[in-house]
């Protein structure tokens, strides 16, 4: 299964005045990491900007566990979980590195959409001959 771990340090922006992390820097954690994962498929930024296919969010579900500071350092894993013919699902969980204490978890589903007509494309058959494991659900 294709998966990628990124780090990551609680800052000032990324707080409250109380210094507890705002929900959007976890979606940035998140962001960072889908990205991070997607060119270890052969989707770097460079290639999405050549080919205009966009890997494009459909659904985020976040449980919050606990919170992070300012300061803490943070352990974002990232793993594709599952392949269709055109959508695609992550699955994120980010953990506290001092004590590996889990403070989210996260399920994507995303599809790629080729731009500027915005319309759905299936997923590279390249992904699917190198991660087979991930398509077992699929009717032949």
């Amino acid at each position: 299964m294709p998966s990628i771990v990124t780090e990551e340090e609680i800052m000032f922006f990324d707080t409250d005045c109380g210094g507890v992390v705002h929900n959007i820097a976890y979606l940035r954690f998140i962001e960072t990491a889908r990205t991070r994962l997607l060119a270890k498929l052969g989707l770097d930024l460079k290639q999405i900007s050549r080919s205009q296919l966009f890997p494009a969010v459909t659904r985020t579900e976040i449980d919050y566990r606990k919170p992070a500071v300012l300061g803490d350092w943070l352990i974002t894993e990232a793993s594709v979980e599952y392949l269709e013919r055109v959508r695609f699902s992550c699955s994120f969980r980010i953990l506290r590195a001092k004590d590996e204490a889990l403070m989210i978890t996260c399920k994507q589903s995303l599809a790629l959409v080729q731009m500027p007509e915005g319309r759905p494309r299936r997923l590279p058959k390249e992904w699917f001959i190198q991660y087979p494991e991930l398509t077992s659900h699929l009717k032949a």
